[in-house]
Protein backbone atom coordinates (compact mmCIF):
# COMPACT_ATOMS: atom_id res chain seq x y z
CA UNK A 1 0.00 0.00 0.00
CA UNK A 2 1.40 3.41 -0.95
CA UNK A 3 2.06 6.01 1.72
CA UNK A 4 -0.59 8.29 0.18
CA UNK A 5 -3.23 5.54 0.29
CA UNK A 6 -2.25 4.55 3.82
CA UNK A 7 -2.60 8.16 4.91
CA UNK A 8 -6.05 8.40 3.33
CA UNK A 9 -7.18 5.23 5.08
CA UNK A 10 -5.88 6.54 8.40
CA UNK A 11 -7.70 9.84 7.85
CA UNK A 12 -10.96 8.07 7.04
CA UNK A 13 -10.63 5.85 10.12
CA UNK A 14 -9.94 8.86 12.31
CA UNK A 15 -12.98 10.65 10.87
CA UNK A 16 -15.15 7.61 11.44
CA UNK A 17 -13.95 7.34 15.02
CA UNK A 18 -14.68 11.03 15.61
CA UNK A 19 -18.16 10.66 14.14
CA UNK A 20 -18.84 7.62 16.32
CA UNK A 21 -17.66 9.55 19.38
CA UNK A 22 -19.90 12.50 18.48
CA UNK A 23 -22.89 10.21 18.01
CA UNK A 24 -22.18 8.61 21.37
CA UNK A 25 -22.05 12.03 23.03
CA UNK A 26 -25.34 13.05 21.40
CA UNK A 27 -26.99 9.81 22.50
CA UNK A 28 -25.74 10.31 26.06
CA UNK A 29 -27.03 13.90 26.09
CA UNK A 30 -30.46 12.77 24.85
CA UNK A 31 -30.60 10.03 27.49
CA UNK A 32 -29.69 12.53 30.21
CA UNK A 33 -32.32 14.96 28.96
CA UNK A 34 -34.98 12.26 28.91
CA UNK A 35 -34.05 11.25 32.47
CA UNK A 36 -34.51 14.88 33.57
CA UNK A 37 -37.89 15.00 31.86
CA UNK A 38 -39.07 11.75 33.46
CA UNK A 39 -37.88 12.84 36.91
CA UNK A 40 -39.68 16.18 36.63
CA UNK A 41 -42.82 14.44 35.35
CA UNK A 42 -42.77 12.13 38.37
CA UNK A 43 -42.29 15.13 40.66
CA UNK A 44 -45.38 16.76 39.11
CA UNK A 45 -47.39 13.58 39.70
CA UNK A 46 -46.23 13.28 43.31
CA UNK A 47 -47.40 16.82 44.10
CA UNK A 48 -50.77 16.32 42.40
CA UNK A 49 -51.29 12.88 43.94
CA UNK A 50 -50.49 14.22 47.41
CA UNK A 51 -53.15 16.88 46.96
CA UNK A 52 -55.69 14.30 45.79
CA UNK A 53 -54.90 12.08 48.77
CA UNK A 54 -55.39 14.98 51.20
CA UNK A 55 -58.78 15.75 49.63
CA UNK A 56 -59.81 12.11 49.31
CA UNK A 57 -60.24 12.44 45.55
CA UNK A 58 -59.51 9.47 43.27
CA UNK A 59 -57.66 10.19 40.02
CA UNK A 60 -59.28 9.48 36.67
CA UNK A 61 -57.74 6.70 34.57
CA UNK A 62 -55.22 7.45 31.84
CA UNK A 63 -56.58 8.66 28.50
CA UNK A 64 -56.74 6.26 25.58
CA UNK A 65 -54.12 6.59 22.87
CA UNK A 66 -56.64 8.25 20.56
CA UNK A 67 -57.67 10.77 23.21
CA UNK A 68 -54.05 11.54 24.08
CA UNK A 69 -53.08 11.92 20.41
CA UNK A 70 -55.83 14.45 19.69
CA UNK A 71 -55.13 16.40 22.90
CA UNK A 72 -51.41 16.62 22.21
CA UNK A 73 -51.86 17.75 18.62
CA UNK A 74 -54.23 20.51 19.73
CA UNK A 75 -51.91 21.63 22.55
CA UNK A 76 -48.64 21.50 20.61
CA UNK A 77 -49.63 21.85 16.94
CA UNK A 78 -52.84 23.86 17.31
CA UNK A 79 -54.91 21.44 15.25
CA UNK A 80 -56.35 17.95 15.36
CA UNK A 81 -54.24 15.17 13.79
CA UNK A 82 -54.79 13.95 10.27
CA UNK A 83 -56.29 10.50 9.72
CA UNK A 84 -52.90 9.07 8.76
CA UNK A 85 -51.30 10.58 11.88
CA UNK A 86 -53.89 9.03 14.18
CA UNK A 87 -53.59 5.65 12.50
CA UNK A 88 -49.80 5.69 12.69
CA UNK A 89 -49.92 6.53 16.40
CA UNK A 90 -52.53 3.89 17.22
CA UNK A 91 -50.55 1.26 15.32
CA UNK A 92 -47.27 2.15 17.04
CA UNK A 93 -46.39 -0.56 19.57
CA UNK A 94 -43.40 1.18 21.19
CA UNK A 95 -43.72 1.66 24.95
CA UNK A 96 -42.45 5.25 24.75
CA UNK A 97 -44.55 6.33 21.77
CA UNK A 98 -46.19 9.17 23.72
CA UNK A 99 -42.80 10.70 24.49
CA UNK A 100 -41.76 10.22 20.87
CA UNK A 101 -44.89 11.97 19.62
CA UNK A 102 -44.04 14.97 21.79
CA UNK A 103 -40.56 15.09 20.21
CA UNK A 104 -42.04 14.85 16.73
CA UNK A 105 -44.42 17.75 17.33
CA UNK A 106 -41.82 19.95 19.03
CA UNK A 107 -39.75 19.64 15.87
CA UNK A 108 -42.63 20.57 13.57
CA UNK A 109 -43.57 23.84 11.88
CA UNK A 110 -47.05 23.42 13.33
CA UNK A 111 -45.64 23.78 16.86
CA UNK A 112 -43.82 26.97 15.91
CA UNK A 113 -46.92 28.40 14.25
CA UNK A 114 -49.23 27.50 17.14
CA UNK A 115 -46.99 28.85 19.89
CA UNK A 116 -46.31 31.98 17.85
CA UNK A 117 -50.09 32.50 17.79
CA UNK A 118 -50.17 31.91 21.54
CA UNK A 119 -47.36 34.38 22.23
CA UNK A 120 -48.92 36.94 19.92
CA UNK A 121 -52.27 36.70 21.71
CA UNK A 122 -50.59 37.14 25.10
CA UNK A 123 -48.48 40.08 23.95
CA UNK A 124 -51.40 41.79 22.25
CA UNK A 125 -53.70 41.13 25.19
CA UNK A 126 -56.59 40.14 22.95
CA UNK A 127 -56.91 43.68 21.57
CA UNK A 128 -59.35 44.24 18.71
CA UNK A 129 -57.83 47.62 17.83
CA UNK A 130 -57.62 47.74 14.02
CA UNK A 131 -54.33 49.63 14.10
CA UNK A 132 -52.87 46.93 16.35
CA UNK A 133 -53.95 44.23 13.90
CA UNK A 134 -51.41 45.58 11.39
CA UNK A 135 -48.68 44.69 13.89
CA UNK A 136 -49.65 41.02 14.11
CA UNK A 137 -47.22 39.88 11.37
CA UNK A 138 -44.33 41.59 13.17
CA UNK A 139 -45.02 39.83 16.45
CA UNK A 140 -45.50 36.48 14.75
CA UNK A 141 -42.25 36.79 12.75
CA UNK A 142 -40.39 37.70 15.94
CA UNK A 143 -41.97 34.76 17.80
CA UNK A 144 -41.25 32.36 14.91
CA UNK A 145 -37.58 33.32 15.00
CA UNK A 146 -37.21 32.48 18.69
CA UNK A 147 -39.40 29.38 18.72
CA UNK A 148 -37.51 27.89 15.78
CA UNK A 149 -34.22 28.45 17.60
CA UNK A 150 -35.69 27.37 20.95
CA UNK A 151 -34.23 30.56 22.41
CA UNK A 152 -34.16 30.49 26.23
CA UNK A 153 -37.13 32.36 27.64
CA UNK A 154 -35.03 34.82 29.65
CA UNK A 155 -33.19 35.82 26.46
CA UNK A 156 -36.50 36.37 24.66
CA UNK A 157 -37.86 38.60 27.42
CA UNK A 158 -34.59 40.51 27.67
CA UNK A 159 -34.71 41.24 23.92
CA UNK A 160 -38.30 42.44 24.19
CA UNK A 161 -37.61 44.75 27.13
CA UNK A 162 -34.48 46.27 25.62
CA UNK A 163 -35.42 46.45 21.93
CA UNK A 164 -34.19 49.83 20.60
CA UNK A 165 -36.76 52.44 19.67
CA UNK A 166 -35.07 54.63 17.07
CA UNK A 167 -36.13 58.30 17.04
CA UNK A 168 -38.71 59.43 14.46
CA UNK A 169 -38.71 56.34 12.27
CA UNK A 170 -38.02 53.49 14.67
CA UNK A 171 -41.69 52.85 15.30
CA UNK A 172 -42.78 52.87 11.66
CA UNK A 173 -44.80 49.86 10.52
CA UNK A 174 -42.55 47.31 8.87
CA UNK A 175 -44.33 44.11 7.74
CA UNK A 176 -40.99 42.28 7.48
CA UNK A 177 -39.75 43.24 10.93
CA UNK A 178 -38.58 40.48 13.27
CA UNK A 179 -38.08 42.75 16.30
CA UNK A 180 -40.32 43.21 19.30
CA UNK A 181 -40.97 46.93 18.69
CA UNK A 182 -44.60 46.12 17.92
CA UNK A 183 -45.12 45.26 21.60
CA UNK A 184 -44.41 48.88 22.55
CA UNK A 185 -46.63 50.15 19.75
CA UNK A 186 -49.55 48.01 20.88
CA UNK A 187 -49.20 49.65 24.29
CA UNK A 188 -49.23 53.07 22.58
CA UNK A 189 -45.61 53.70 23.66
CA UNK A 190 -46.92 54.87 27.03
CA UNK A 191 -44.72 54.02 30.05
CA UNK A 192 -47.71 53.26 32.27
CA UNK A 193 -49.27 50.86 29.73
CA UNK A 194 -45.95 49.15 29.03
CA UNK A 195 -45.35 48.78 32.77
CA UNK A 196 -48.77 47.21 33.33
CA UNK A 197 -48.30 44.80 30.41
CA UNK A 198 -44.79 43.67 31.33
CA UNK A 199 -45.57 43.14 35.02
CA UNK A 200 -48.64 41.10 34.11
CA UNK A 201 -46.95 39.03 31.39
CA UNK A 202 -43.51 38.40 32.87
CA UNK A 203 -44.04 38.72 36.62
CA UNK A 204 -47.61 37.49 37.06
CA UNK A 205 -48.59 40.75 38.79
CA UNK A 206 -51.65 42.86 37.93
CA UNK A 207 -49.97 46.12 38.77
CA UNK A 208 -52.34 48.36 36.78
CA UNK A 209 -54.86 48.31 39.64
CA UNK A 210 -52.41 50.53 41.55
CA UNK A 211 -52.01 53.12 38.77
CA UNK A 212 -54.46 55.64 40.24
CA UNK A 213 -54.63 54.46 43.87
CA UNK A 214 -53.22 51.75 46.12
CA UNK A 215 -54.25 48.24 45.00
CA UNK A 216 -57.57 47.37 46.69
CA UNK A 217 -56.80 43.63 47.03
CA UNK A 218 -53.01 43.43 47.28
CA UNK A 219 -50.12 45.23 48.95
CA UNK A 220 -49.05 47.16 45.82
CA UNK A 221 -49.13 50.94 46.21
CA UNK A 222 -49.57 53.69 43.66
CA UNK A 223 -46.00 54.79 44.34
CA UNK A 224 -44.71 51.30 43.53
CA UNK A 225 -46.59 51.29 40.22
CA UNK A 226 -44.99 54.52 39.06
CA UNK A 227 -41.55 53.50 40.36
CA UNK A 228 -41.77 50.47 38.09
CA UNK A 229 -43.19 52.55 35.21
CA UNK A 230 -40.16 54.88 35.57
CA UNK A 231 -38.02 52.22 33.87
CA UNK A 232 -39.90 53.15 30.70
CA UNK A 233 -40.01 56.88 31.46
CA UNK A 234 -37.54 57.74 28.72
CA UNK A 235 -40.06 56.75 26.02
CA UNK A 236 -41.86 59.86 24.79
CA UNK A 237 -44.60 59.96 22.16
CA UNK A 238 -44.15 62.84 19.75
CA UNK A 239 -47.75 62.92 18.52
CA UNK A 240 -50.13 61.34 21.09
CA UNK A 241 -53.09 61.74 18.74
CA UNK A 242 -51.52 59.25 16.33
CA UNK A 243 -51.56 56.60 19.08
CA UNK A 244 -49.95 53.37 17.84
CA UNK A 245 -48.12 54.79 14.84
CA UNK A 246 -46.79 57.93 16.48
CA UNK A 247 -43.00 58.45 16.25
CA UNK A 248 -41.22 58.30 19.59
CA UNK A 249 -37.98 59.36 21.19
CA UNK A 250 -36.25 57.20 23.76
CA UNK A 251 -33.88 58.60 26.39
CA UNK A 252 -32.20 55.35 27.46
CA UNK A 253 -30.77 56.72 30.70
CA UNK A 254 -33.79 58.57 32.10
CA UNK A 255 -34.66 57.03 35.48
CA UNK A 256 -37.64 59.00 36.67
CA UNK A 257 -41.25 59.66 35.77
CA UNK A 258 -44.03 62.02 36.70
CA UNK A 259 -46.90 60.38 38.57
CA UNK A 260 -49.96 60.76 36.35
CA UNK A 261 -51.19 64.33 36.20
CA UNK A 262 -49.49 65.31 39.44
CA UNK A 263 -46.34 67.38 39.82
CA UNK A 264 -44.60 64.65 41.81
CA UNK A 265 -41.83 62.54 40.29
CA UNK A 266 -40.45 59.19 41.44
CA UNK A 267 -37.25 57.29 40.69
CA UNK A 268 -37.17 53.83 39.12
CA UNK A 269 -37.21 50.98 41.64
CA UNK A 270 -37.76 47.22 41.38
CA UNK A 271 -41.03 45.67 42.58
CA UNK A 272 -39.28 43.72 45.33
CA UNK A 273 -38.23 47.06 46.83
CA UNK A 274 -34.55 46.77 45.95
CA UNK A 275 -32.62 49.66 44.46
CA UNK A 276 -31.16 49.28 40.95
CA UNK A 277 -27.38 49.20 40.50
CA UNK A 278 -27.09 51.27 37.38
CA UNK A 279 -23.49 51.04 36.20
CA UNK A 280 -23.11 51.88 32.50
CA UNK A 281 -26.28 50.10 31.38
CA UNK A 282 -29.43 51.78 30.12
CA UNK A 283 -32.51 51.97 32.28
CA UNK A 284 -34.33 49.18 30.45
CA UNK A 285 -31.23 46.99 30.37
CA UNK A 286 -31.03 47.32 34.14
CA UNK A 287 -34.69 46.35 34.41
CA UNK A 288 -34.14 43.35 32.13
CA UNK A 289 -31.27 42.17 34.35
CA UNK A 290 -33.61 42.12 37.35
CA UNK A 291 -36.69 40.72 35.59
CA UNK A 292 -34.85 37.74 34.05
CA UNK A 293 -32.58 37.02 37.01
CA UNK A 294 -32.76 33.46 38.43
CA UNK A 295 -33.13 35.10 41.84
CA UNK A 296 -36.16 37.11 40.78
CA UNK A 297 -39.06 35.98 43.02
CA UNK A 298 -41.64 36.43 40.24
CA UNK A 299 -40.18 35.59 36.81
CA UNK A 300 -39.70 31.80 36.76
CA UNK A 301 -42.91 31.15 38.71
CA UNK A 302 -44.93 33.31 36.32
CA UNK A 303 -43.81 31.52 33.13
CA UNK A 304 -44.11 28.07 34.73
CA UNK A 305 -47.69 28.89 35.68
CA UNK A 306 -48.48 30.19 32.18
CA UNK A 307 -47.22 26.97 30.62
CA UNK A 308 -49.30 24.94 33.06
CA UNK A 309 -52.36 26.98 32.11
CA UNK A 310 -51.67 26.37 28.42
CA UNK A 311 -51.88 22.60 28.87
CA UNK A 312 -54.63 22.39 31.52
CA UNK A 313 -56.74 25.43 30.71
CA UNK A 314 -56.37 26.73 34.27
CA UNK A 315 -53.29 27.79 36.20
CA UNK A 316 -51.88 26.54 39.47
CA UNK A 317 -52.29 30.21 40.34
CA UNK A 318 -55.56 31.35 38.81
CA UNK A 319 -55.84 33.82 37.13
CA UNK A 320 -52.30 33.35 35.79
CA UNK A 321 -51.40 37.03 36.12
CA UNK A 322 -52.56 37.44 39.72
CA UNK A 323 -49.79 36.19 42.02
CA UNK A 324 -50.50 37.54 45.51
CA UNK A 325 -50.91 36.22 49.04
CA UNK A 326 -54.67 36.64 48.85
CA UNK A 327 -54.80 34.39 45.75
CA UNK A 328 -52.77 31.30 46.71
CA UNK A 329 -51.74 28.54 44.32
CA UNK A 330 -53.64 25.26 44.38
CA UNK A 331 -50.27 23.48 44.78
CA UNK A 332 -47.72 26.03 46.08
CA UNK A 333 -44.83 23.58 46.34
CA UNK A 334 -45.35 22.48 42.73
CA UNK A 335 -45.15 26.09 41.51
CA UNK A 336 -41.84 26.50 43.31
CA UNK A 337 -40.42 23.22 42.01
CA UNK A 338 -41.41 24.00 38.41
CA UNK A 339 -39.76 27.41 38.73
CA UNK A 340 -36.57 25.83 40.11
CA UNK A 341 -36.54 23.31 37.26
CA UNK A 342 -36.81 26.12 34.71
CA UNK A 343 -33.94 28.02 36.31
CA UNK A 344 -31.81 24.86 36.38
CA UNK A 345 -32.59 24.29 32.69
CA UNK A 346 -31.56 27.88 31.87
CA UNK A 347 -35.16 28.73 30.96
CA UNK A 348 -35.52 26.08 28.26
CA UNK A 349 -39.31 26.04 27.94
CA UNK A 350 -39.27 22.81 25.95
CA UNK A 351 -37.95 20.93 28.99
CA UNK A 352 -41.03 21.93 30.97
CA UNK A 353 -43.30 21.16 28.00
CA UNK A 354 -41.81 17.67 27.79
CA UNK A 355 -42.19 17.09 31.52
CA UNK A 356 -45.80 18.29 31.74
CA UNK A 357 -46.90 16.20 28.75
CA UNK A 358 -45.01 13.16 30.10
CA UNK A 359 -46.81 13.33 33.45
CA UNK A 360 -49.73 11.08 34.33
CA UNK A 361 -51.52 14.24 35.42
CA UNK A 362 -51.57 15.50 31.82
CA UNK A 363 -52.27 12.08 30.36
CA UNK A 364 -55.40 11.41 32.41
CA UNK A 365 -58.81 11.13 30.81
CA UNK A 366 -61.12 14.12 30.85
CA UNK A 367 -64.08 11.90 31.73
CA UNK A 368 -65.35 12.48 35.26
CA UNK A 369 -65.39 9.13 37.04
CA UNK A 370 -66.09 10.41 40.57
CA UNK A 371 -68.20 13.31 41.94
CA UNK A 372 -65.22 14.81 43.79
CA UNK A 373 -63.34 15.28 40.52
CA UNK A 374 -65.59 18.26 39.79
CA UNK A 375 -62.99 20.68 41.22
CA UNK A 376 -60.76 21.36 38.21
CA UNK A 377 -57.94 22.72 40.37
CA UNK A 378 -57.44 19.32 41.95
CA UNK A 379 -56.29 18.09 38.51
CA UNK A 380 -57.77 14.67 39.17
CA UNK A 381 -58.74 14.60 35.50
CA UNK A 382 -57.97 16.64 32.42
CA UNK A 383 -60.24 19.70 32.27
CA UNK A 384 -62.29 20.22 29.12
CA UNK A 385 -60.96 23.22 27.17
CA UNK A 386 -62.65 25.28 24.52
CA UNK A 387 -60.66 25.63 21.31
CA UNK A 388 -59.02 28.94 20.46
CA UNK A 389 -60.27 30.55 17.23
CA UNK A 390 -57.13 29.47 15.32
CA UNK A 391 -57.58 25.91 16.58
CA UNK A 392 -61.19 25.85 15.38
CA UNK A 393 -60.28 26.83 11.83
CA UNK A 394 -57.09 24.76 11.56
CA UNK A 395 -58.90 21.70 12.90
CA UNK A 396 -61.77 22.17 10.45
CA UNK A 397 -59.27 22.60 7.63
CA UNK A 398 -57.44 19.43 8.70
CA UNK A 399 -60.63 17.41 8.99
CA UNK A 400 -61.98 18.36 5.56
CA UNK A 401 -58.70 18.57 3.63
CA UNK A 402 -59.03 22.31 3.01
CA UNK A 403 -56.12 24.06 1.28
CA UNK A 404 -57.03 27.71 1.19
CA UNK A 405 -55.51 31.13 1.58
CA UNK A 406 -52.79 32.06 4.05
CA UNK A 407 -53.53 34.67 6.69
CA UNK A 408 -50.79 37.22 6.22
CA UNK A 409 -52.07 38.73 2.99
CA UNK A 410 -55.55 39.11 4.42
CA UNK A 411 -54.18 40.69 7.60
CA UNK A 412 -51.94 43.09 5.77
CA UNK A 413 -54.47 44.28 3.23
CA UNK A 414 -57.68 43.79 5.17
CA UNK A 415 -59.03 41.09 2.86
CA UNK A 416 -61.79 39.04 4.44
CA UNK A 417 -60.86 35.36 4.29
CA UNK A 418 -62.57 32.13 5.29
CA UNK A 419 -60.07 31.81 8.11
CA UNK A 420 -60.71 35.31 9.41
CA UNK A 421 -64.48 34.88 9.24
CA UNK A 422 -64.42 31.72 11.36
CA UNK A 423 -61.77 32.99 13.78
CA UNK A 424 -63.69 36.22 14.33
CA UNK A 425 -66.89 34.26 14.96
CA UNK A 426 -65.20 31.99 17.53
CA UNK A 427 -63.34 34.70 19.44
CA UNK A 428 -64.81 34.09 22.89
CA UNK A 429 -64.30 36.86 25.47
CA UNK A 430 -63.61 34.51 28.39
CA UNK A 431 -60.68 34.54 30.80
CA UNK A 432 -60.40 30.77 31.04
CA UNK A 433 -60.66 28.17 28.32
CA UNK A 434 -62.36 25.89 30.84
CA UNK A 435 -65.28 28.35 30.86
CA UNK A 436 -66.18 27.66 27.26
CA UNK A 437 -69.55 28.29 25.70
CA UNK A 438 -70.83 28.10 22.15
CA UNK A 439 -73.02 31.00 21.10
CA UNK A 440 -75.97 30.76 18.72
CA UNK A 441 -73.99 32.66 16.07
CA UNK A 442 -71.09 30.23 16.40
CA UNK A 443 -73.39 27.24 16.08
CA UNK A 444 -75.06 28.78 13.03
CA UNK A 445 -71.65 29.51 11.47
CA UNK A 446 -70.92 25.78 11.51
CA UNK A 447 -74.40 24.46 10.77
CA UNK A 448 -75.28 26.88 7.98
CA UNK A 449 -71.94 28.40 6.99
CA UNK A 450 -70.52 27.94 3.51
CA UNK A 451 -67.25 26.46 4.74
CA UNK A 452 -68.82 23.45 6.49
CA UNK A 453 -71.45 23.16 3.76
CA UNK A 454 -68.70 22.82 1.15
CA UNK A 455 -66.76 20.48 3.43
CA UNK A 456 -69.69 18.08 3.58
CA UNK A 457 -70.72 18.48 -0.06
CA UNK A 458 -70.53 15.43 -2.31
CA UNK A 459 -69.10 17.66 -5.03
CA UNK A 460 -66.58 19.76 -3.08
CA UNK A 461 -65.36 17.88 0.01
CA UNK A 462 -61.90 16.37 -0.48
CA UNK A 463 -62.15 14.12 2.58
CA UNK A 464 -65.68 12.98 1.84
CA UNK A 465 -64.98 12.22 -1.80
CA UNK A 466 -61.89 10.19 -0.91
CA UNK A 467 -63.92 8.10 1.55
CA UNK A 468 -66.98 7.61 -0.66
CA UNK A 469 -65.01 6.65 -3.75
CA UNK A 470 -62.72 4.17 -2.00
CA UNK A 471 -63.24 0.64 -3.38
CA UNK A 472 -61.26 -0.87 -0.50
CA UNK A 473 -63.50 0.15 2.43
CA UNK A 474 -66.85 -1.20 3.54
CA UNK A 475 -69.45 0.98 5.29
CA UNK A 476 -67.94 0.45 8.75
CA UNK A 477 -64.47 1.41 7.55
CA UNK A 478 -65.77 4.50 5.77
CA UNK A 479 -67.52 5.67 8.92
CA UNK A 480 -64.42 4.95 10.99
CA UNK A 481 -62.40 7.12 8.62
CA UNK A 482 -64.83 10.02 8.98
CA UNK A 483 -64.68 9.64 12.77
CA UNK A 484 -60.88 9.66 12.64
CA UNK A 485 -60.96 12.76 10.42
CA UNK A 486 -63.28 14.74 12.70
CA UNK A 487 -62.86 13.29 16.20
CA UNK A 488 -59.49 11.49 15.94
CA UNK A 489 -60.98 8.20 17.07
CA UNK A 490 -62.78 5.23 15.51
CA UNK A 491 -66.48 4.67 16.14
CA UNK A 492 -67.58 3.04 19.35
CA UNK A 493 -69.65 -0.13 19.03
CA UNK A 494 -72.78 1.63 20.22
CA UNK A 495 -72.33 4.28 17.51
CA UNK A 496 -71.58 1.67 14.84
CA UNK A 497 -74.71 -0.31 15.65
CA UNK A 498 -76.83 2.73 14.75
CA UNK A 499 -74.82 4.38 11.98
CA UNK A 500 -73.84 1.43 9.80
CA UNK A 501 -77.49 0.43 9.15
CA UNK A 502 -78.40 4.13 8.74
CA UNK A 503 -75.82 4.67 6.00
CA UNK A 504 -76.46 1.38 4.24
CA UNK A 505 -80.17 2.23 4.10
CA UNK A 506 -79.28 5.65 2.68
CA UNK A 507 -80.91 7.74 5.40
CA UNK A 508 -83.92 9.92 4.53
CA UNK A 509 -82.72 10.34 0.94
CA UNK A 510 -82.15 6.61 0.43
CA UNK A 511 -78.70 7.52 -0.87
CA UNK A 512 -75.74 5.99 1.07
CA UNK A 513 -73.42 8.71 -0.21
CA UNK A 514 -75.65 11.49 1.12
CA UNK A 515 -76.04 9.57 4.39
CA UNK A 516 -72.25 9.55 4.82
CA UNK A 517 -72.21 13.30 4.16
CA UNK A 518 -74.91 13.75 6.83
CA UNK A 519 -72.82 11.84 9.39
CA UNK A 520 -69.73 13.93 8.59
CA UNK A 521 -71.78 17.14 8.99
CA UNK A 522 -73.01 15.99 12.42
CA UNK A 523 -69.47 15.14 13.55
CA UNK A 524 -68.11 18.55 12.54
CA UNK A 525 -70.94 20.26 14.42
CA UNK A 526 -70.59 18.17 17.58
CA UNK A 527 -69.38 19.49 20.93
CA UNK A 528 -66.76 16.75 20.89
CA UNK A 529 -65.19 18.40 17.84
CA UNK A 530 -65.16 21.88 19.42
CA UNK A 531 -63.52 20.83 22.69
CA UNK A 532 -60.03 19.75 23.65
CA UNK A 533 -60.53 16.86 26.05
Amino acid sequence: MSKRLAGLVALLCAGSAALTSLQAEEAAAKAKSRDQVVQLARLIDRHIQAGLKDRGVPAAPLASDAEFCRRLYLDLAGRIPRVSEVRDFLADKRADKRLLLVEKLLGSNSYIKHFANTWRFQLMGGTTNQQAQFLTPQLERWSHKHLKANTPYDVVVRELLTTPLAPNRGMAYDPNSTTARAFFQINENKPEMIAAATSRLFLGVKLECAQCHDHPFAHWTRKQFWEYAAFFGGIKVQNPEAAIFSPVTDNPHLREIQIGDSEKKVQAKFLDGSEPKWGNKTTRQTLADWVTSPENPFFARAVANRLWEHFFGIGLVDPVDDFREENPASHPELVEDLAKALVAAKFDLQLLIRAITASETYQRSSEQTHPLQDDLRSFARMPLKGLAPEQVFDSLATAVGYRGETTEMSRRFGVTSTRNEIQTRFANPVDRRTEFQTSILQALALMNGKFVADATSLDKSETLLAVIDSPFMDTRQKLDTLYLAALSRPMREKEASRLVPYVEAGGPSRDPKKALADVFWVLLNSSEFLLNH
